[in-house]
């Protein structure tokens, strides 16, 4: 069993940064994928980024490729979302998730989300 406890959201004007965290406690295996999701209000749950536990591979949507990082501290059992250059469509309840699937970009890989923390970022 898996927990995640997300935090760093907030308001933010647009241009601006923030960075979200992950914490995971239980057992995180090594070929687990550990990915951010978002969902705006009124439509689904989206990918953002993702990154393997055990290499470090990335992915991430193009949406914001080139603006968010996502990293993990293996000793701390982190992983992060770095946000640059906010714009108001990035204005989301951002979800942790981990999943031990190959597939690192789609919902259904994860079995395991965190509860959530908002990112409002104002124009």
């Amino acid at each position: 069993q898996v927990q995640l406890v997300e935090s760093g959201g907030g308001l933010v004007q647009a241009g601006g940064s923030l960075r979200l965290s992950c914490a995971a406690s239980g057992r995180i295996f090594g070929s687990y994928n550990m990915g951010w999701f978002r969902q705006a209000p009124g439509k689904g749950r989206e990918f953002v980024a993702s990154i393997r536990w055990s290499s470090g591979s990335t992915y991430y949507a193009n949406s914001v490729k080139g603006r968010f990082t996502i990293s993990r501290d293996n000793a701390k059992n982190t992983v992060y979302l770095q946000m640059h250059n906010l714009k108001p469509e990035d204005t989301a309840v951002y979800y942790c998730a981990a999943g031990d699937s190959v597939v690192a970009t789609v919902r259904s890989a994860y079995d395991y989300w965190g509860q959530g923390t908002q990112v409002t970022v104002s124009s």
